[in-house]
């Protein structure tokens, strides 16, 4: 019969976590890379990572309510944001300039999102260890 083996503290599970934040800018449509940004969000979640999203500028608007893609000749993957909780990433976020400016509320969304000033996002940047701006 094989001994237990003891792992050592600094090998245990969650010690390589890293927090993520994905700050999405761009409008949904037109290039790829809100949709690329979408990608990299769930493969990190994947890997069990501490993920946070942020929405600003036009970047709020990649995840609105009944988008409309036929004029533009793609697909709407705004409901993909909806397996963000798949991954247990639950930390999504907008700011409240960007939205103001857009007419939008956080009721808008296809999914929950927290409404944060331009400061409060500074402030939660400042805690990540990795921001990635798409």
């Amino acid at each position: 019969m094989a001994e237990p083996v003891d792992i050592p503290e600094d090998d245990e599970p969650g010690e390589d976590v890293k927090k993520f934040m994905f700050v999405n800018r761009r409008a949904p449509y037109g290039t790829i890379y809100a949709l690329e940004g979408l990608e990299m969000v769930l493969i990190t979640g994947a890997f069990d990572q501490d993920v946070s999203v942020v929405f600003m500028d036009d970047g709020v608007f990649q995840i609105v309510k009944g988008q409309d893609t036929k004029a533009v000749n793609m697909k709407n993957f705004s409901p993909t944001y909806r397996a963000l909780e798949g991954y247990d990433i639950d930390k999504l976020y907008v700011e409240r300039e960007s939205i103001e400016a857009r007419g939008l509320t956080a009721e808008d969304f296809v999914v929950p999102v927290k409404v944060l000033s331009a400061a409060e996002l500074a402030g939660l940047m400042a805690e990540q260890h990795v921001i990635i701006s798409a």
